[in-house]
């Protein structure tokens, strides 16, 4: 009797032989699969499911009583952090899928991927909300259909198309979310090149749309929360993620958008961490890592997790460069819309007069001296050397306007520090902040900010060629036909066109060799 109980027992968990029981199955995997994550998934009447992946990214789930469509969701904690909305706080890891009909008695695929995020991501936004994960936990999936998925996979298929097809796939009917995941399989070799984040949205202060770029941080689909895709090119992929492997030394570019790498759709648009790699010799075995992005703070920049992205490549004798301060001064509690997000996510209060840092009680991690000191300290963990930048300049004068614009003796002056005013519970100098970590904690500073004013005031006839001033008209650049900012009638006096980057690119190696703690990267650079 006994062992027909446990014969029993034995069949119920085998459903696929039995043929009676409604599975749902899956990986979830991003550039390596997740373990330990949780999977949520809700069904059209709000009924949950969850249960954690094995070791190998697989989760199964009997979901006999759930009625498609489905949403699903993986989070998998950082640290202490469950969170997959907040901004102040470390970010766990979260990505969403979604499947919109379930086989009766058999077994069902949906894989949650980088892939499938970007699917729900889109969906979400034709839908009304942010990002992926406001849908998650606030959508309803009942009003998922085919409709809304084709435009979104159509753009899946035509982005990635060469990549499927190299890897054995049909890119007319791969489906990410139902076509099985094995381990180092075609899909699991494409997804170990991918990086996954999610968006900030700047008026709620929440996590926002799904990003991806490729092994060296080069954009894929992320810049809006709907659009065509990047075509990937999956062999620069793979040789880069080769050659971040075997490099001799790695330079990690921890900034803002001042030194991002941008998508070839907004040329010529260009940070100056994006062509940094022109200035090493060939020979050097230096790889650049720019993971630098596009409005963060020396703040979130950690707390979303751009940070740890790069941080997987440290290894001892490697250099971090941390260049961040244009965002840290978002600080103003009084501006409108998006003023009480910034205070709560990006702001970080510079040192007071006398040096010391400033901070609300309880919240040492918003002193912009503390948040510096972060990654420092991880770097030095790591083996590796941090290295401190000021920010490049505003081209701007005295009056906070922008310069040359109003005749001679109207040059750039440094602008990254805020005065007492209202909105501003403290006010200080973040360049002085800067110098301030940096003799304290023995680091080698490179003064960027001043460089910067000294070559704008020298190009004041031409700066425009070097700071972002596209002609909308020259077909080149198309997406300038439509933008109201960039453009030559309305400057961006902040980020850089090819011309500028370069020019940046140049000094940072000029400042390196200047700099005797850095001799030997001066050693590696271009003679």
């Amino acid at each position: 009797m006994q062992y027909l109980l446990g014969l029993s027992a034995l069949l119920s968990c085998l459903p696929a032989i039995a043929g009676s029981a409604t599975l749902l199955e899956g990986t979830v995997i991003a550039d390596t699969p997740l373990s330990g994550a949780t999977v949520t998934v809700t069904d059209s009447r709000g009924k949950h499911l969850t249960t954690r992946t094995r070791s190998d990214g697989r989760y199964s789930l009997h979901v006999e009583g759930l009625r498609a469509p489905l949403t699903l969701s993986a989070v998998q904690p950082n640290g202490a952090s469950s969170s997959c909305l907040r901004s102040d706080v470390p970010r766990a890891r979260c990505m969403a899928s979604l499947r919109l009909t379930l086989q009766k008695d058999r077994v069902n695929t949906a894989n949650i991927t980088p892939f499938t995020d970007r699917l729900v991501s889109e969906v979400a936004g034709e839908l009304g909300y942010i990002g992926p994960q406001q849908w998650v936990e606030r959508g309803d999936p009942g009003k998922l259909n085919a409709g809304l998925l084709a435009t979104p996979l159509a753009r899946f298929r035509t982005g990635m198309g060469d990549a499927l097809r190299q890897s054995g796939f049909d890119p007319d009917t791969l489906d990410p979310v139902t076509t099985p995941v094995h381990h180092d399989d075609g899909m699991t070799r494409i997804l170990s090149v991918i990086h996954h984040n999610r968006n900030y949205d700047n008026n709620s202060g929440e996590a926002g749309s799904t990003v991806l770029t490729d092994s060296a941080f080069r954009p894929i689909v992320g810049l809006q929360n709907s659009g065509p895709w990047e075509p990937f090119d999956l062999r620069r992929a793979l040789a880069d993620r080769q050659a971040i492997s075997r490099a001799k030394t790695r330079i990690l570019v921890v900034s803002d958008s001042t030194a991002a790498t941008y998508e070839v759709s907004r040329l010529p648009r260009m940070g100056w961490g994006q062509v940094f790699q022109q200035q090493f010799r060939a020979d050097s075995g230096v790889v650049v890592l720019n993971g630098a992005r596009s409005g963060r703070s020396s703040r979130d920049f950690y707390n979303e997790g751009w940070y740890q992205q790069m941080a997987r490549d440290l290894r001892p004798g490697d250099y971090v460069f941390i260049a961040h301060g244009h965002n840290d001064q978002n600080c103003d509690s009084d501006k409108a819309i998006r003023g009480a997000a910034d205070v709560q996510n990006l702001c970080t209060w510079p040192n007071d007069a006398s040096g010391t840092p400033q901070f609300p009680p309880g919240k040492p991690e918003t002193a912009f001296q503390h948040s510096l000191e972060r990654y420092i300290t991880l770097a030095r963990a790591a083996g590796a050397t941090p290295v401190l930048f000021t920010p490049t300049t505003r081209v701007k004068n005295r009056a906070g306007k922008t310069a040359f614009q109003q005749g001679a003796g109207d040059g750039v002056v440094s602008s990254h520090y805020t005065v007492d005013k209202p909105g501003y519970r403290y006010y200080g100098n973040y360049i002085d902040t800067i110098k301030q970590t940096a003799r304290r904690n023995h680091v080698p500073l490179i003064d960027l900010e001043q460089q910067t004013i000294d070559f704008a005031n020298a190009h004041a006839s031409d700066w425009m060629d070097y700071w972002l001033a596209v002609d909308p008209n020259d077909p080149r650049y198309p997406w300038y036909k439509t933008q109201t900012s960039g453009i030559r009638s309305n400057p961006d006096t902040t980020h850089f066109q090819e011309k500028g980057a370069e020019a940046v690119a140049s000094i940072v190696a000029g400042q390196i060799r200047q700099t005797p703690e850095l001799s030997a990267l001066a050693d590696m650079l271009k003679h």
